[in-house]
């Protein structure tokens, strides 16, 4: 098969062999320096062995510039290739592809290609194509990699081809593998192993699990027989997709096909049971390994921990942490993050702290997923100026903060009432040149909201439509809320308008805002009529698709701003037929519902019912407030039922909170 170079680089396969030969060292070596760049070339070319060359070569970098002369480079790696010093080989090719990065304007493969394909020497090899494809390929340049494989013209070994293919799934260029793979066939190649390995791999990467499973098949009758780096991964594909169960017969086939799963399966398939909640599964799973004689490494410790403090197994998960050091595995940055989270949900900042100070301990740097957590936490309790020290931290140890992480704080001090605070971490965020996303706009528009303050949340709302970032569901919302608490639902149903219009569909807290808005204003039966329409349920019957009914399922606080419109309203029949309706779809009034339905009863002057609500609170297991009390003191003394007022004056002066007698109600 011919090489489909130039006429000139055909000439040399057919090598020239009147090549002078001389000795190297003693003389010749103290001269180098002085040589012009061609004596250079050949006399690497003549050495009599490859490290000989190789030291020529190192010798004459130090005092040659080889940015201007590639050409060397291009001779110690013919050297090295035609010894089989493969690797050597690749070192220095990578050396000349940087090289010629940096110092040339054109495609560096044509640059380097050319380079390699000059040399008119015996020592010529078309190997060396070979190593510049994988030298690419491990550089993470698949596409320069690709162009060498058609630019060569000749089918270079199974090696090569299966590091273009490696290459092109890294980059997602699906049909680019595809593509070479049917060029390998039809010029002759005979798929290996690791070459079925990267095409199941690229298919469970694409989501074709058929296809994989094809090739699977295809491979055993071929009577190339899987090994466990081909069921791992299809195990791993299976557990990305979270189908568990097929990963669990694929892990169940190779141990019944004689193949042994080593750590990585192992971990794979543990990570897949962590990832859908399945943690004991994966517990269980890691005595099996331990039973096979494999020892956990840091990921493996990681994966369990992260899974163990995402479904609140704080203990164990420590436990495994103390149990690291006696397998001689040093925990990382990973997962004291894990930890760290862990206890900042459950609530446990001091413990989260704490291993904050214990991570130098080991040298390790915490990075800015550590930061983000904590300063999170802190955020979430209140406590800011503690949050802002740790971003302080983060500038003085060099870590640079990201969009979460400012985010994180600008929506503590939104959360505060801390507009000013806020806006002050936005400009911070901003000087260190990291624009506000969605989310920072969406943060400080309900922020603003929350503080009455609608011109500039509508400031920043037009701002961010004139920056081209489009507002999401939450910024509607916030401003939607804001409208209506400042009585101006007309805005808040244009706005509402708006986001259907932009192809937004609302959400419940969006539904819930409006209804709110509409009863405030006694707007009740607009407020009814609109629940109705978005949720369906009505004492008629009558329903609405199905699909839209699941966006809009009603939730407690929806029910409760109605049965306190319907109670203001004075239409009490109608609000405890929304109470009963609450508690058939599942929904668990709180103690302001209650409240709510409680004094709507007594200004019906439904007795009854109340000394009902009163008993199906205590039988709901609802320990009732002050609030519950004063509302049940005042309104059984209202009525005319002063026994029953003093036993709830008695229970509230019994729950310490200043009142003694009927005359403080």
């Amino acid at each position: 098969m011919s090489k489909s170079f130039s006429p000139k680089s055909r000439r040399i396969f057919a090598k020239h062999s009147s090549f002078i030969s001389r000795k190297l060292f003693s003389s010749q070596s103290s001269s180098t320096s002085s040589s012009s760049p061609s004596n250079l070339t050949n006399s690497i070319l003549t050495c009599t062995t490859a490290n000989q060359a190789l030291e020529l070569f190192h010798s004459v970098s130090r005092r040659t510039d080889l940015t201007k002369n590639p050409h060397i480079y291009s001779a110690i790696i013919h050297v090295l290739t035609g010894a089989k010093l493969y690797t050597r080989a690749r070192c220095l090719m990578k050396d000349l592809i940087q090289c010629l990065q940096k110092s040339r304007r054109s495609r560096v493969c044509c640059s380097v290609f050319n380079v390699l394909n000059r040399l008119e020497s015996s020592k010529f090899t078309p190997n060396v194509f070979r190593v510049l494809i994988i030298a690419f390929s491990e550089m993470g340049l698949a596409e320069e990699a690709l162009w060498v494989y058609y630019r060569m013209g000749v089918l270079p070994a199974i090696q090569a081809c299966n590091m273009v293919l490696n290459g092109l799934v890294k980059k997602g260029m699906f049909d680019s593998m595809w593509k070479v793979y049917g060029d390998m066939i039809a010029r002759g190649a005979s798929p290996n192993v690791v070459t079925y390995g990267t095409l199941i791999d690229g298919c469970c990467k694409e989501g074709d699990f058929l296809k994989a499973f094809e090739l699977f098949d295809e491979m055993i009758e071929k009577k190339i027989f899987p090994t466990v780096m081909i069921y791992t991964i299809l195990i791993r594909g299976l557990c990305g997709e979270s189908r568990i169960s097929e990963a669990e017969s694929m892990f169940r086939t190779m141990r019944n096909s004689g193949v042994l799963p080593n750590l990585y399966t192992y971990n794979t398939m543990m990570d897949g049971y962590c990832k859908i909640a399945q943690v004991k599964k994966a517990l269980k799973l890691y005595q099996e390994m331990l039973g096979d004689g494999l020892l956990p490494n840091v990921v493996t410790f990681g994966i369990l921990i992260d899974g163990l403090c995402k479904t609140d197994e704080m203990v164990s998960a420590t436990k495994f942490f103390v149990d690291m050091p006696r397998f001689g595995v040093p925990p990382n940055i990973f997962v004291y993050n894990c930890l760290i989270d862990g206890y900042c949900k459950a609530g446990n900042l001091s413990d989260a702290l704490s291993l904050h100070s214990e991570i130098g301990k080991y040298k390790i740097l915490p990075d800015v997923f550590t930061y983000s957590i904590l300063i999170k936490g802190l955020c979430g309790v209140g406590r800011m100026e503690e949050a802002d020290g740790l971003l302080q931290e983060m500038k003085k140890n060099r870590v640079p903060a990201n969009s979460v992480t400012y985010n994180t704080l600008i929506d503590g001090y939104c959360k505060e009432g801390n507009m000013e605070k806020a806006l002050e971490v936005c400009s911070q965020m901003t000087e260190k040149g990291i624009g506000p996303n969605i989310i920072t706009f969406s943060t400080l528009i309900d922020g603003y909201c929350k503080v009455g303050k609608m011109e500039v949340s509508m400031g920043l709302y037009n701002e961010m439509v004139i920056k081209g970032i489009l507002p999401d569901v939450v910024a509607y919302t916030a401003l939607i809320d804001g409208h209506c608490k400042d009585g101006n639902t007309k805005e808040a149903f244009q706005l509402h308008k708006e986001m259907l219009e932009a192809g937004l569909k609302p959400n419940v807290f969006t539904l819930c805002c409006i209804i709110n808005g509409l009863c405030k204003e006694g707007r009740i039966k607009g407020a009814v009529k609109l629940f109705i329409e978005k949720t369906g349920n009505c004492s008629t019957g009558s329903k609405i698709n199905e699909m839209d009914r699941s966006s809009y399922s009603p939730n407690h606080v929806i029910y409760t701003a109605l049965i306190q419109g319907l109670c203001t309203d004075g239409r009490i029949f109608r609000a405890s037929k929304f109470f009963s309706d609450m508690r058939r779809s599942g929904l668990r009034p709180d103690v302001f519902t209650y409240i709510v339905i409680i004094q709507g009863h007594f200004l019906a002057k439904n007795l009854r019912d109340v000394m009902m609500l009163q008993a199906d609170i205590l039988k709901m297991g609802i320990i009732p407030n002050d609030g519950i009390y004063r509302v049940l003191a005042k309104g059984y003394k209202e009525s005319g039922y002063l026994k029953s007022a003093l036993r709830c004056a008695e229970d509230l002066s019994g729950a310490d909170v200043g009142c003694s007698n009927l005359y403080d109600l």
